[in-house]
């Protein structure tokens, strides 16, 4: 199973701390519901997921969100350089 599909069959277990939101927020200049606009993201057809090692780097738009592999937490998300 590819990474991309392990991720979006696992897309209700993905959320984040309150510190994950302030962040996420931050890094992404996005306010709302932080976890819903990530999983939105990480849904999008274009979206690439590749694991490395304990986390799953999602490339999306202009952001990677990292998102730990065994708890699905959302670590953190920045701007592409």
């Amino acid at each position: 199973m590819q990474d991309k599909d392990i991720l979006i069959e696992n897309i209700d277990k993905v959320h984040t701390t309150e510190m994950g939101i302030g962040r996420i927020s931050k890094n992404l200049g996005i306010s709302g519901d932080i976890v819903e606009i990530c999983k939105g993201k990480i849904l999008k057809k274009e979206s690439l997921v590749e694991r490395k090692g304990k986390n799953y780097y999602v490339d999306i738009d202009d952001a990677i969100i990292t998102v730990n592999a065994s708890s699905f937490t959302i670590i953190t998300a920045h701007k592409k350089k």
